[in-house]
């Protein structure tokens, strides 16, 4: 894997004849997801980047794009304190464009780097759900590497515990998805951020 912040600004995964592919910048805002896992950042934002007619982006698959390798693969090799090197400089360089949605990882907020780029570079919006919702969500999946534990509810409950100020700190706008559909979120994701301005 290549070093944190060894690699070409603006990855992407697409490529043109090899090199990377870079696109002319918008003048409109970014929106930036924040939340926990299973809060539906990723389907929620390519959604509401469609709605918009934005360039979607996600932080987890732009690292995994740079370093060809999977997260939890990155977990096992560097920890998480390599992994949130790595997520430092994706989020730095993604949150210089404008005009794009970016679904940002879980833990993303745990940064004040972080943090700090996401409420001075666009606008957030906080996803919100519950544990239980996580639960039922990510049950199947094996690529989270925080819950590669024998007791997820607990592992989920600690780390919302640790997280959930940060999120609602940054937000700007804050949405529950529980139950609900992918449609009737973005819906109010627009509403809300248009009454923002």
């Amino acid at each position: 894997m290549p070093p944190p912040g060894g690699t070409a600004f603006f990855c992407a995964c697409r490529r043109t004849g090899g090199a990377a592919h870079f696109e002319p910048m918008s003048e409109r805002k970014s929106i930036f997801l924040v939340g926990p896992m299973g809060a539906g950042k990723t389907t929620i934002g390519r959604q509401l980047a469609r709605n918009l007619r934005m360039e979607f982006r996600d932080a987890d698959q732009e690292i995994e794009c740079r370093t060809g390798a999977a997260i939890s693969l990155i977990f096992d090799v560097e920890g998480e304190t390599g992994f949130r090197a790595r997520e430092r400089t994706v989020i730095d360089q993604l949150t210089r464009q404008s005009g794009i949605v970016l679904a940002t990882g879980g833990g993303a907020v745990l940064e004040s780097e972080n943090r700090a780029h996401l409420c001075s570079r666009g606008r957030v919006v906080y996803l919100a759900t519950s544990v239980e919702q996580q639960l039922q969500r990510t049950a199947r999946d094996r690529h989270r590497p925080l819950l590669q534990t024998e007791d997820p509810r607990a592992r989920l409950e600690q780390l919302m515990a640790i997280r959930e100020p940060l999120y609602r700190a940054v937000a700007d706008l804050s949405i529950t998805t529980d139950g609900r559909s992918v449609r009737s979120v973005v819906k109010e994701i627009v509403r809300g951020l248009d009454r923002a301005g």
